[in-house]
């Protein structure tokens, strides 16, 4: 089997065990979590597989090893934050003690979780939405996690850059863009420009200043800051579509929040994974009727 990127960060004997799984499981992973002393548990095509396998302190500590290049201090402002971006836009989350210094988290220490997530993107997953909606507008992509809202997000960047509008992203945990230094690798298109890891506020406001964009970007918003940062985005004439957790239109108008907002968004997309990652359960405009 050729070996894809991903593997090269995992040790052999964690490679060993997911590639009995076989080929056509090991393509379509979406993630794999390993936690010290349980089971290694692997999202493959929309599905949860736990393998007859425990990872050890050992197998960790190696992974760590592979993906930070035998230099983890070199890490820490990725270690601060929770999670290294690594070339191919493959995000990993990790778990163990906090190091804290004056009530701010310094680093982590004695990692015992570690959540390897890979990049797929599906190019055209927004083609529905685009096709359906005559003015894309202020629009709100609304799911609970792991429905597929960031994967979405990417494809509309991605064909509204390409169809001749100036995006700005703001990429807070690097997983629209998936920056590697700074430098996007997924696909967001040929007029986008990128804040990587910056707070959602801060970076819609700087997008705002100093990009001249003509739609601003951004993933699960929520919290005063968000509200703020979009009622300046929007009074300044410039689009926003976002995304919000939540199960539907009544978890956004009820959510302490989000529910500011509701009124300034033209169009509403409702996502499950009731059929997979990326249902489209609704599509509403900003009077909440079906499109």
């Amino acid at each position: 089997m050729e070996k894809l990127l991903f593997l090269q960060y995992l040790p052999d004997e964690a490679i060993e065990i997911i590639s009995k799984e076989g080929e056509e499981f090991t393509r379509s992973i979406t993630e794999i979590r390993l936690r010290v002393g349980k089971s290694i548990i692997v999202y493959a095509g929309g599905r949860e597989k736990i393998l007859n396998h425990k990872a050890s302190q050992s197998l960790i500590k190696k992974t760590l090893e592979l993906i930070s290049g035998y230099s983890l201090y070199a890490w820490e402002d990725e270690l601060r934050a929770g999670f290294i971006t690594l070339p191919g836009g493959c995000r990993v989350g990790l778990c163990g003690k906090a190091v804290v210094e004056d009530e701010k988290i310094k680093t982590l220490s004695n990692i015992s979780g570690i959540n390897m997530r890979i990049k797929h993107e599906i190019k055209g997953c927004a083609d529905t939405i685009l096709a359906s909606i005559e003015n894309i507008g202020h629009t709100m992509i609304i799911s609970p996690p792991g429905c597929g809202k960031t994967t979405l997000l990417r494809d509309l960047a991605r064909q509204i850059s390409d169809g001749g509008k100036t995006i700005g992203i703001v990429d807070e945990r690097s997983e629209i863009a998936g920056c590697y230094l700074g430098v996007p690798v997924n696909d967001v298109g040929l007029r986008t420009d990128v804040l990587d890891r910056c707070p959602k506020a801060s970076g819609m406001v700087m997008l705002l200043r100093s990009m001249a964009p003509e739609i601003i970007i951004a993933d699960e918003i929520g919290g005063e800051r968000d509200m703020r940062a979009i009622e300046q985005i929007v009074n300044a004439g410039v689009k926003i579509i976002c995304t919000a957790h939540g199960n539907g239109i009544d978890d956004v108008r009820e959510s302490k929040g989000l529910k500011d907002l509701v009124g300034l968004f033209d169009n509403y997309i409702v996502l499950s994974a009731r059929n997979g990652p990326g249902t489209i359960e609704g599509m509403y405009n900003s009077e909440f009727t079906l499109i």
